[in-house]
């Protein structure tokens, strides 16, 4: 990529057919768990926003690594157990398929998670 992306359609337009491929299939199914989300690019990333960052997710050589925070890592940690990743982020080998309800589980979960945490806020608490 030359430049960096301004939304995340140039983002995805950037890859490989392939690649477009399941980097849409991720927006779809985190629009759909996340529909009052915002889309932006937050470190150069496709990034959802809903009361502060949501989740991210990104294209790399061999996977496609999505960022669902430490708490979506943590709560899903046994589901998400055959992949690789770290506190953070999970790896989605390209050469197999995207789990993606289990993606809408943990988006859904987020969401909720920063709902509580911004009404929480504005209670003052």
């Amino acid at each position: 990529m030359g430049r960096a992306p301004t939304n995340i359609d140039e983002y995805i337009a950037g890859f490989p057919e392939p690649i477009q491929a399941k980097l849409e299939k991720m927006r779809r199914t985190i629009r759909k768990a996340a529909p009052q989300a915002s889309e932006t690019i937050s470190y150069q990333i496709p990034t959802f926003a809903l009361e502060g960052n949501l989740v991210h997710f990104a294209a790399f050589k061999s996977h496609i690594s999505f960022f669902p925070t430490s708490s979506g890592i943590e709560k899903f940690k046994r589901e998400l157990s055959g992949y690789k990743g770290s506190r953070g982020t999970v790896r989605f080998p390209l050469d197999q398929p995207i789990p993606l309800p289990l993606v809408a589980k943990i988006v859904k979960f987020r969401v909720a998670e920063n709902l509580a945490r911004a009404k929480k806020r504005r209670k003052g608490g």
